[in-house]
């Protein structure tokens, strides 16, 4: 080995779980804190790689871009993910990484030959924990601090076996061994994030997982746990074992009708029990099972169909209890699509756009409801009460409007008013004006006035300030009635959230 073959220093130690030798670490700039990045979390580093001889064959420095990737998912060597696990932010550190830790025999032609050690010299700068939520809005974020086993993780309705502790405000408020069914959560007071969190998890993994309030309790909190309305928490989760739901796909049809009766029975009973959340993901699997199928004939047909218009309907009316009008609405939409003649989908969506205070539509649906459904009285009072609200909402819009044109017009006075004022009074101190020697006029619209004062008077200049002067005037006006407008439209947007609200 040359003298300038690069080569660990007396404080590289091997950092290797087999202790084999094929990654060394030795540490140039020492980080802050106490953690280190985890498997899962996304990492942010520069870094420069040379063959042993020195020589650079790549570096995000020169770049002047730094490099992100996903701990522990083999994106990168093997190396990478052993030495950037072991780092904290703010740490620089040279890794020497063997063939087998790295791209192995074969190399990565032309730049790396195969069998070549690496040097890396890497700069950690920060890592975060994996966002699970569908938004990407870091509602949910899990950092993984014990690898679990195999491939295969828990979805939507397995038994799962977890234990778990649960902090507040770095307080703690719940730590127990349970179990139950992923789906149910929140019927054991395990909230929604958590049972996400859940979902992406091996057997045997420990994983911290952080939840905002959206994904926690919520607004209602949890008196049983003593968690305030709008906490974000912090669990600790270790997933024990689980027996994984069967998915749509691996059922036969008939299989799916039944999974689908059980389904639709969980979400009724936990309907009653006022739990809405959970009643909702229970009638959403009713239409995960069957919405596809199209299998069936006859009167195995007839009954998908029916299960699948109840699931439908009855996930509507849990979306219009959580106040989730818009899903409500767009739920009862597809049951009239494929049921036109079905009264109770009418009068649901007719309660969702009444609640979206777009009282045409909710009258129109409810008009349809009596049509389908005469003796229902529920619907013939909800016509009434939509005429009332088109009623109110079109005298204050005829008021503000009103109360906008007394504006303008007032305005229009005011101006007018002025203008005269601004006017000369041709017959007030006439004698005053002398004649003397004037010369003719070339421009027929110039004209010399003498007196005791001399003014050059230019009829087309004076046309333009004018007109400039009533742009103006009209633009004030306008501006007057733009804010007037928004003033009022506030006004009555605000009275209607408030009206909206108390139905």
């Amino acid at each position: 080995m040359g003298e300038d073959m690069l080569k660990p220093g007396p404080s590289a130690v091997d950092i290797t779980p087999l202790q084999d030798g094929g990654v060394l670490k030795e540490i140039l700039t020492p980080g802050t804190g106490e953690d280190t990045a985890m498997a899962g979390d996304k990492v942010t580093v520069h870094y420069v790689g040379k063959l042993e001889d020195g020589s650079t064959f790549d570096s995000s420095r020169d770049r002047a871009d730094k490099f992100q990737f996903n701990l522990g998912k083999g994106e990168v060597i093997r190396g990478w993910d052993i030495g950037v696990g072991t780092m904290k932010i703010g740490e620089k550190a040279n890794l020497f990484i063997k063939a087998e830790y790295g791209y192995g025999e074969t190399g990565s032609p032309p730049k790396i030959p195969g069998g070549a050690t690496l040097v890396f010299e890497v700069e950690l700068f920060e890592y975060q924990g994996e966002d699970l939520t569908k938004d990407k809005d870091g509602g949910v974020v899990k950092r993984i601090r014990t690898i679990g086993e195999g491939y295969d993780t828990p979805n939507d309705g397995s038994m799962v076996e977890v234990d778990l502790k649960c902090w507040c405000e770095d307080k703690e408020v719940d730590s127990r061994s349970i179990e139950f069914e992923l789906g149910e959560g929140l019927d054991k007071n395990i909230p929604p994030g958590a049972e996400l969190g859940l979902e992406k998890m091996k057997k045997g993994e420990v994983a911290s997982v952080v939840l905002s309030s959206r994904y926690g309790f919520g607004s209602k909190g949890c008196k049983e746990l003593g968690v305030p309305a709008n906490a974000s928490l912090r669990y600790e989760l270790t997933l024990k074992t689980f027996e994984k739901s069967k998915e749509s796909w691996q059922l036969d049809a008939d299989q799916k009708v039944e999974q689908a009766k059980i389904f639709k029975d969980k979400g009724t009973k936990f309907f009653k029990g006022g739990k809405y959340e959970i009643a909702s993901s229970r009638y959403n699997k009713v239409i995960d099972f069957l919405e596809h199928e199209i299998s069936l004939k006859g009167e195995a047909e007839d009954e998908r169909k029916e299960l699948l218009q109840a699931g439908r309907l009855n996930l509507a009316l849990c979306k219009l209890k959580l106040g989730d009008w818009i899903n409500a609405r767009n739920m009862c939409s597809k049951v009239i699509e494929e049921n036109s003649g079905l009264a109770k989908a009418y009068f649901r969506r007719g309660e969702a756009f009444y609640l979206l205070n777009d009282w045409e539509n909710a009258k129109a649906d409810f008009e349809k409801t009596v049509e389908l459904d005469q003796a229902n009285k529920a619907a013939k009072n909800k016509v009434i009460m939509c005429e009332q609200q088109v009623k109110v909402y079109k005298e204050k819009e005829k008021k503000t409007f009103a109360n906008m044109f007394d504006k303008f017009a007032a305005k229009d006075q005011k101006r007018e008013a002025s203008e005269k004022l601004r006017k000369p009074d041709t017959m007030n101190n006439i004698d005053q004006w002398s004649s003397g020697k004037q010369m003719p006029a070339t421009d027929p619209n110039s004209i010399t006035v003498g007196g005791d004062i001399n003014m050059s008077m230019d009829i087309n200049q004076a046309i333009a300030e004018d007109q400039a002067k009533e742009e103006k005037e009209v633009a004030e006006v306008k501006e007057v009635a733009e804010v007037k407008e928004v003033a009022e439209v506030k006004e009555v947007a605000a009275t209607e959230v408030t009206e909206a609200n108390g139905h």
